[in-house]
Parts: C-alpha cells; structure tokens; sequence
C-alpha cells in the first residue's frame, strides 16, 4: 500500500511553489514526519515531510513547479518493499554458489600465473636488443612464458605516422581570460522581488529625502555600556535598535509616514510593525519586529538576531513576512555610502541607513572630525507631503544625536 504527498497549501495567495530539493533520495527508507523535501515560494521555504513510514519513490524532480495539492511523491510500505529486496538466505546462498562457478571457467581459460608474459634468460636479451617491451609480445610457452622464438619473431610496433600539416584541423587563435556562460532559472523568490519593484517604481509617486547623522552619541553609549549590555541581556548593543526605536518615536509625529493607500481610503495605524530587510542566501526578505513601538532596545536586538538568523537559513514563515507598517534597510553593512532604497509595497514609506565615515564637520564654529552617516527616506508623495517627510526625517536625527531622547521620550 501507498500514499501520495501532495504539495500543502502554505498560503492564501501562494498558487505554486518549485521543488528547490529532495532532502532523501529515490528508493530510501524514510520515518514519520521525517523532511524528505523542500518546497519553496516566492516568500519562503517550506519542508515537506513524510506522512507515514516506508520507501521513498518521486514524481516530482528539482526545479520543478508544482501547483498547490499536485502530487510531489509517493510512500511505498516499507514492509512489503523491504522483503522483496532483501533475497531469503537460501536463494542467497545459492546465488553465491552459482556466481563461484561460473567464475571457474573463466580463471581456468585464461590460465594465469606469475609466467605469464615473462620472458627466459634467452627471450629477454633478444628483446632488449630490438628495444622490445615484454609487455608487447605474447607468449607460447607454458603458462604463457615468453620463449626465444617468440622474441624472435616479435617486431617493434612501427611509429603512427604524423598527419600532413593541411589535414590537421585548424588551431582557433586564444582569447584570453574565460568566457562562459551559465544561465539559471529565476527562483520564485527573485522573479516575485523583480515583479514587486517594477510594480512600485510605476505605481507610486516616490521620492527620496536626505540626512546625515553624528553617530558620535551613539557609538560613545555603546562603548560605555555594551559590556554590561550584553552580560545583563545576552545580547550585543547595535546600531539596529536605536534605529528602530528613533523611528517608532518619529511615527507618532507624523503618522503618515506608517500609513498606507488602500483603494479610495488611507489606513493609519496606531501600532508600528518594523520589516527590516535581511539579505538571505535565497534573496532579500523583510521580516517583521511586531509591536516595535513597546518593545525595550534588548528585546529589538533578540528579535533581530532571531529574524536574521532564520532568514539565513532559510526558515522564516510567512506570517513572519507577513504586513509590516515601515521598512528600515541597511545598506552600510555591504559599504554602500548612499542610496534611494524603493518603497515596500504596501507601505509608503523606508529608511535606509548606510555606512559610518569620518569627515570634518563644523560644531560650534570650528571643524571637528566625527563618524557620519547618511540617511535617506523614500516615500509616497501621494500620501506624504514634503513637510511630513523632511519633519519626520529631521525628528529621527535629533533622537539619534542625542539618545536620551529615546529613554526620555521626549
């Protein structure tokens, strides 16, 4: 008896997923609930497991696609399969014995010893004489003994003659350097990203303000405290969370920065749900930090590190991907200085942080070295004016300049 897997419907939106892997082969024997596969959509992985014990046998084959409730394998008994494949002892037996005779023939035909093909005192001058390998001539003698007939019989094998120059096929001239070419199918992951961004690029009216920020307050905090940081909450004191905590403050100012445009209507929200965009083996994905606005900088920096670390193994849900009010992307981690990071779609708008660089700028009439960076917002203008997006941009400098503001409140 056997049983069909079938691919799992894993969304409501999910129509397909491909088959990215078979975790067990055609033919092996598999538990209960043990993955035998992995299915992937254009959100996120999912692994597929075996619903019952018994012998592996696949439909489906890697990359393919399959629509949601097609069939992606089948679960043989394992009982049955294991007694056919296994010979009973006797028959095993039999076919060993079997195997040990018609094996005999075949040694005594061919009748080899340590004489075979080794020339006598007499047979062997002569062909050191001719330059003649014993390896090339064969012998009559018993047990294939090389005799000194044979040796003087046998003749040097006569050099293959070099083919005229015209007939040699013609040398392509060099090129230097490679020049291949490997073509790859678009993961769902990729193609539904490509489709997204063109998406948002035509149908939103974005544009993008800029900002530096001295980190100076900031990296001085961290360095006086992340060592009691981390011994007290496990966890190290990034940059992250002083960012997401400067920008829940900043989106109660101006709640049309966490709004969005649904049809005729605008949806505000007096929550804020921070994506942050993770770059993943698979592709770049936006989890979510949940409620951010209530959550301490320790319970941000656990969030993140367990966000992140499912994104790079590929084991984010799509509840976890799922929504989202605001999106925060950092470019300075690859070294990017500035950018125009696109909008995540629903959402109106992004912030997008980029590296730390040392240069002069003037406090207080004279030019000081500090650690800047640049910060950009791209935004809806159909829903954010210029007021709200330069004002709310402006708010989240002054909370990281001076972060007290953000345990203050103020």
């Amino acid at each position: 008896m056997s049983i069909e897997i079938k691919v799992p419907p894993v969304g409501e939106s999910i129509t397909e997923v491909v088959l990215s892997r078979w975790v067990k082969n055609d033919g092996d024997a598999v538990e209960m609930d043990e993955v035998i596969a992995e299915l992937e959509s254009d959100k996120a992985t999912f692994e597929l497991t075996a619903e019952q014990a018994g012998t592996l046998k696949t439909v489906a084959a890697e990359g393919d696609t399959l629509a949601i409730g097609a069939v992606v394998c089948k679960i043989e008994d394992g009982g049955a399969a294991s007694k056919a494949a296994a010979p009973a002892p006797a028959q095993e037996e039999k076919a060993v014995v079997a195997e040990e005779k018609s094996a005999a023939p075949v040694a005594e035909k061919q009748g080899e010893s340590y004489a075979t093909g080794t020339p006598s005192p007499a047979a062997g001058k002569i062909l050191a004489e001719k330059g003649i390998e014993a390896a090339a001539v064969a012998g009559t003698g018993i047990d294939g003994r090389i005799t000194k007939e044979d040796a003087q019989n046998a003749q040097k094998a006569a050099p293959a003659k070099a083919e005229p120059a015209a007939a040699k096929a013609p040398v392509a001239a060099a090129i230097a350097g490679s020049r291949n070419e490997r073509r790859e199918k678009m993961s769902p992951l990729r193609k539904t990203v490509a489709k997204r961004l063109v998406t948002v690029k035509n149908e939103t009216a974005m544009l993008t303000t800029f900002n530096e920020v001295n980190m100076k307050p900031i990296m001085d905090l961290r360095g006086k405290y992340k060592d009691q940081f981390k011994e007290k909450y496990g966890v190290g004191l990034g940059f992250m969370s002083f960012f997401t905590k400067a920008v829940c403050e900043a989106l109660k100012d101006f709640p049309a920065v966490n709004a969005r445009i649904d049809g005729e209507s605008v949806v505000y929200n007096d929550f804020a749900d921070i994506s942050i965009a993770v770059s993943a083996p698979k592709g770049l994905v936006v989890p979510i930090i949940r409620n951010a606005e209530s959550m301490s900088l320790a319970q941000i920096e656990k969030t993140v590190i367990e966000l992140a670390t499912k994104a790079r193994d590929s084991k984010l849900t799509i509840e976890e991907m799922t929504g989202g009010t605001f999106t925060i992307t950092n470019g300075g981690v690859f070294g990017s200085m500035m950018s125009t990071p696109i909008i995540n779609a629903p959402q109106s708008a992004i912030l997008g942080m980029h590296n730390i660089i040392e240069r002069p700028v003037a406090e207080k009439g004279e030019v000081v070295i500090r650690p800047m960076m640049y910060v950009a917002l791209s935004y809806d203008h159909r829903i954010i004016d210029g007021r709200e997006s330069v004002g709310f941009l402006v708010r989240v400098k002054q909370l990281l300049e001076d972060p007290a503001r953000l345990l203050l409140g103020i």
